[in-house]
């Protein structure tokens, strides 16, 4: 769980700051995948990975949803459910009775390589969930998770449990938990410059001149 320090300095950043920073630290494939997007543009997510797999798997199984719900089951207060499913779109992995069980048990939002439903309940109890698209078809007989807790690859991204997330309206990136602190002092650096640029740019200086100065766009 991400300490309430750490969470506050990601919560005054941005995604796009932030894989700027995991660029110049040498990790460049942190960002999801563009087609997975927030039901609302609103919901933000900062918080720590539970890695969750499900494979397509037509048929009826004898125990239904048994590794989901034990996965649920052992969420703690600032995870982020990283939900890979092969990019399978036959069905809602997600919905609405899991993003309950999820924020009581103190979850701050799912991310899903595939498709959820439920949409508007969800944004009404204000539940970040961020899919790429959705569909009303229920898992059971479509799909199952197989396994919870693994490296997994979620929108293009390598992701493991404790691995920090962080998402807004432009995207989703995946901080690896041992770069964690060397990214926020690089983003808070880039932002701090940011805002001196962007006042050089109101002043009506030339852009070339203000970029050679500080390197910063």
């Amino acid at each position: 769980m991400l300490s309430e320090e750490t969470s506050q300095k990601l919560s005054n950043l941005y995604s796009a700051v932030l894989c700027d920073a995991l660029d110049r630290l040498g990790f460049r494939q942190q960002g999801m995948t563009s087609t997975i997007r927030p039901l609302d543009p609103g919901m933000r997510i900062v918080g720590t990975a539970r890695t969750l797999l499900s494979v397509r798997k037509p048929g009826m199984s004898d125990k239904p949803y048994q590794k989901e719900l034990e996965a649920l089951d052992l969420l703690k207060p600032g995870d982020v459910i990283v939900f890979a499913t092969g990019d399978d779109l036959s069905a809602g992995v997600w919905g609405e009775l899991l993003s309950t069980a999820a924020k009581v048990k103190g979850a701050c939002g799912a991310v899903i390589d595939g498709l959820t439903r439920d949409a508007v309940a969800i944004c009404r109890m204000g539940f970040p969930v961020y899919a790429r698209g959705l569909s009303p078809y229920d898992s059971y007989g479509r799909s199952e998770v197989m396994a919870y807790d693994i490296p997994i690859e979620c929108g293009g991204v390598s992701v493991q449990s404790g691995d920090i997330v962080f998402a807004d309206y432009d995207g989703i990136v995946v901080i690896p938990e041992q770069a964690l602190t060397s990214v926020i002092e690089s983003a808070v650096v880039k932002v701090s410059r940011e805002r001196i640029v962007d006042e050089e740019f109101r002043k009506g200086r030339k852009v070339a001149e203000v970029f050679a100065e500080h390197g910063v766009l």
